[in-house]
């Protein structure tokens, strides 16, 4: 089934039509990536409208949809309620996650049908991956794996962090990277146990830890990953926080399969962590899904009870962190599968001194 097909069959009950706002739904529904625009899809037809900037590039890519062009004689809301016109629409659901007050308030008092919130049907069919969505988030996971290959080629004591984040990004780029899913975090010695810590110009000094999280977009799909690599040599305790992680991840990952609930595979991960004495120093969920957008749904955390299932994408990220010492995070994105999961990160885990 054609993602388009999968958004006209919402439209059986409280909603006779769609209004796709946020660039992650307009990409999954017309499997093509336009920066600006605005569509809407119907059982009597769908449209995409976007401005003169996106107009070739939408007619040569997109399929399903009659794609229509903006301006100042043809703005979005007329063009809209045109095709509200055009296909009898009475009400329109709506992604109420990605507007603004004021769009919302624009849309209510400019548009010629009932608004519906309907974020979570429209969200809904992103969760299981299609093989096709698969392939592009593989090819994203390669790139970064090479990109962290490279970069540890070049990080050194003696740089700073935001020397070290520019070589990342340097060498994303360089490998295929189309974009970056989410800021690069590079921090530190003391500076990695903030999770999401933030480079700055703090010099890497030789026993530091150095993480890096990091992810690149391939045709509008994301890849995530982080290792944490010592600078000259680890200390005894160094080794020993980092061998917790590591047994955590694998724990983790060996109770992933479709059937286990969120919570539960954070539970095996965070089990290990705990009996170790560190579970106070482990306050983030150990995964959450992606694809489209680097935070997607659903999670592999103690909030989520709901069982897994196969084609779920999700991270594999525990972590320890000791508060003005030091923090390590590994990182990994797996593929739920009915007996296990593929894990799609290749880079190597074992402690690794540069």
């Amino acid at each position: 089934m054609k993602n388009i097909e999968k958004y006209v069959s919402l439209l059986d009950g409280e909603v006779d039509g769609l209004l796709l706002t946020s660039r992650y739904s307009r990409h999954y529904g017309a499997e093509f990536d336009i920066a600006e625009g605005v569509a809407i899809v119907t059982r009597k037809g769908c449209r995409y409208f976007t401005d003169n900037r996106y107009i070739e590039s939408a007619c040569n890519g997109i399929k399903g949809f009659e794609v229509l062009e903006t301006n100042r004689e043809n703005p979005y809301n007329a063009r809209l309620n045109q095709a509200i016109a055009d296909f009898g629409v009475t009400t329109l659901g709506y992604e109420e996650s990605y507007l603004t007050v004021a769009e919302l308030q624009s849309y209510e008092k400019n548009l010629n049908a009932k608004l519906v919130p309907f974020n979570k049907e429209i969200y809904g069919f992103r969760g299981v991956k299609e093989d096709w969505e698969l392939a592009r988030m593989r090819r994203a996971q390669e790139i970064t794996d090479k990109a962290f290959t490279e970069v540890l080629t070049r990080l050194k004591a003696g740089m700073t962090e935001l020397e070290l984040q520019a070589e990342l990004i340097y060498c994303l780029y360089k490998n295929g990277a189309q974009g970056l899913s989410f800021d690069p975090i590079v921090v530190s010695g003391p500076n990695s146990s903030m999770p999401h810590g933030v480079a700055g110009d703090r010099v890497i000094q030789p026993g530091d830890f150095v993480t890096m999280d990091f992810g690149v977009l391939y045709q509008g799909y994301c890849s995530d990953m982080t290792r944490t690599v010592a600078v000259g040599f680890a200390t005894e305790e160094m080794k020993q926080v980092y061998g917790t992680v590591l047994k955590a991840q694998l724990a983790g990952i060996a109770a992933t399969r479709a059937g286990v609930t969120g919570k539960d595979i954070d539970g095996a991960a965070r089990k290990v962590i705990t009996d170790a004495g560190y579970g106070k120093f482990f306050g983030h969920g150990y995964g959450h899904s992606l694809g489209l957008e680097i935070h997607e749904s659903p999670n592999c955390n103690i909030a989520n009870e709901n069982p897994m299932e196969a084609g779920n994408v999700c991270s594999a990220e525990p972590g320890i962190y000791l508060p003005g010492k030091f923090g390590v995070r590994i990182e990994d994105v797996v593929v739920i599968q009915e007996g296990g999961c593929e894990v799609l990160t290749k880079s190597p885990k074992e402690l690794i001194v540069v």
